[in-house]
């Protein structure tokens, strides 16, 4: 994996054989984060990264300038890498070995970014219920982006505050936002 942008634009790393991952692609992630370059200042967000994995997400916000990270992961490996990666590169980010839904039903940390990359395999009931707990529990602040990385057969426009999809090959990156609140002034 190689971080795209940044001050480590450029950079190459490499996870240990052994990690239950499967990585963003350098395509996909560049795609996505040249979506997000319209929408945010990267030093002025606070990011959720839930199934983090190798941290591939995370490294590429904090090389942008994003310095509120949270990666999640339940993998002790992955998290170790992480933290790893991070004290290496001098990158904040802040990495946690829990179970992805119990941490979001815990939390009460808000994020402007929450990215989910759960394993492809999941059922649909299973990537739903990431969207569902971070909106009953608002942990997505407003104007933020709930984005939820699934394979192409995974159709999420169903569920409740989807606004757009973007797709790469066989990965697809699903948006959700808050529902606009409209303030009239008078």
């Amino acid at each position: 994996m190689r971080i795209i942008s940044g001050k480590h634009k450029g950079r190459r790393l490499t996870a240990p054989k052994k990690l239950p991952v499967r990585p963003t692609t350098d395509l996909a992630k560049e795609s996505l984060f040249n979506i997000l370059n319209n929408h945010f200042y990267f030093h002025e967000i606070s990011v959720l990264d839930l199934f983090a994995g190798t941290g591939n997400i995370s490294y590429e916000f904090a090389s942008r300038g994003t310095e509120n990270i949270t990666a999640i992961d339940g993998d002790y490996g992955c998290v170790r890498f992480i933290k790893q990666t991070a004290d290496m590169l001098d990158l904040d980010i802040n990495a946690i070995k829990s179970d992805v839904y119990k941490f979001l039903d815990r939390t009460h940390l808000k994020s402007d970014i929450i990215f989910a990359d759960p394993p492809y395999a999941f059922s649909l009931a299973q990537f739903e219920k990431i969207a569902t707990t971070v909106f009953e529990r608002t942990l997505l602040l407003e104007g933020g982006f709930l984005i939820i990385e699934h394979a192409k057969e995974t159709k999420l426009e169903h569920v409740a505050n989807f606004s757009f999809s973007k797709g790469y090959g066989g990965s697809v990156f699903s948006f959700f936002e808050l529902p606009e609140t409209s303030s009239e002034e008078e």
